[in-house]
């Protein structure tokens, strides 16, 4: 199910995508963008709509630093607990204020109806190593270690630029991009282009 979804990009060229979720939020996506640019890396941020209008100003920076952005709704809504109207009203919201051809929807659900209506508009983006930041019992050592063991060429990497994240993040993050750095890997943005036209 939800074939055309990417769920890991091309392994051609040896790179790996550090994805963040959930943003822009003050403080937290600004030292995520420091981070970033200390190990020459670029990232893909999926942003939610509602943030975005409140932190424009840190939306413009992730622009600005040559990221990437994503859609991740208006709401942040579930959509396997949302009708397939107000699911995609909510993303077309985002859209006035995200312009990209990238979607990752907000939990990793959608149901099939969703998923078809978006497909033919937006890249579905899913992930190959979900680090579960995001979670307080999160052993940092484990996510590092999980990173360590998975990052393959290609890989799509989900962090969390959120209040709730920040605490495991800032454990982590240096870390695993020092992992992609010894690995040789290229740390890439995903390309803001629709797939499988």
């Amino acid at each position: 199910m939800f074939s055309r979804s990417m769920w890991q990009a091309s392994p051609d060229d040896s790179s790996v995508y550090f994805t963040f979720d959930d943003g822009p939020t003050p403080e937290v996506t600004e030292w995520v963008l420091q981070q970033l640019d200390n190990y020459n890396a670029k990232g893909t941020f999926f942003c939610i709509g509602s943030n975005v209008e409140m932190h424009p100003t840190i939306y413009d920076s992730i622009l600005s630093q040559n990221h990437s952005v994503g859609n991740h709704s208006y709401n942040h809504l579930n959509g396997w607990k949302t009708d397939g109207d107000t699911y995609v009203r909510d993303i077309q919201r985002a859209e006035q204020l995200i312009q990209s051809p990238l979607f990752r929807p907000p939990y990793g659900k959608c149901n099939f109806g969703q998923y078809k209506t978006l497909s033919s508009k937006y890249t579905l983006v899913m992930w190959s190593i979900l680090t579960g930041d995001w979670r307080q019992d999160s052993s940092p050592q484990e996510i590092i270690d999980k990173v360590d063991k998975f990052m393959l060429p290609g890989s799509i990497i989900v962090f969390h630029d959120s209040v709730k994240a920040f605490p495991i993040l800032k454990q982590v993050l240096r870390d695993c991009l020092a992992i992609a750095q010894a690995k040789g890997y290229n740390m890439r943005a995903l390309p803001m282009t629709k797939e499988n036209d």
